[in-house]
């Protein structure tokens, strides 16, 4: 448990730049949306719902691919991020690779979707507008892809929650402000 001087020491982490801090949580809403349509499709009957779902689904897989360019360029343009009071080397390693593991399943995992649905032989649409396709119509080609957005969805599921029980252990038990830090109230500049 951590002590009162270290409480104190670690009171205020950096806030984090509004930019990133938006994007992070739009990323969130757009994998929470996503997550919601595919799971409710599974539960529905009605085959123009299940359309509509996965249609939604789709969406919003492009919009987290779209946030993950956007969250890139944001981060070039901010650089390094200070690091929270006296964090150790381990724990700033530790979340540096599953920082870059996640930002990696942010781009693979909606590319692996819009193949798949090239795969299918299914257009992509944006907001009407077909998309090109990645990969031509291929039933097998489409078991394949199916399987790994999947195992990818699960391995994404899994880092976000490693990732959530970190941002707690930083409140509850290091009372560092690192969950604070990411709060969009909390910023006070750009």
């Amino acid at each position: 448990m951590a002590t009162s001087s270290d409480i104190a020491d670690n009171a205020a982490a950096p806030a984090r730049p509004r930019r990133l801090v938006l994007v992070h949580w739009l990323t969130v809403l757009c994998l929470l949306g996503a997550a919601t349509a595919i799971l409710t499709r599974d539960e529905v009957s009605a085959r123009l719902a299940r359309q509509w779902l996965l249609e939604i689904h789709r969406h919003f897989g492009l919009f987290v691919l779209a946030l993950f360019f956007i969250r890139v360029v944001v981060r070039a343009r901010i650089g390094a991020l200070p690091s929270p009071g006296n964090t150790s080397l381990a724990t700033r390693a530790a979340a540096g690779v599953v920082h870059f593991a996640l930002y990696a399943l942010l781009l693979i995992q909606p590319l692996l979707g819009w193949a798949l649905s090239n795969a299918q032989d299914k257009p992509v649409h944006l907001f009407g507008l077909t998309l090109p396709a990645l990969v031509a119509a291929d039933e097998d080609r489409a078991d394949t892809l199916q399987t790994w957005h999947t195992n990818v969805a699960w391995l994404l599921l899994a880092l976000i929650v490693l990732h959530v029980l970190a941002a707690l252990w930083h409140h509850f038990v290091r009372r560092d402000g690192v969950l604070r830090a990411m709060w969009w109230q909390r910023q006070r500049h750009d």
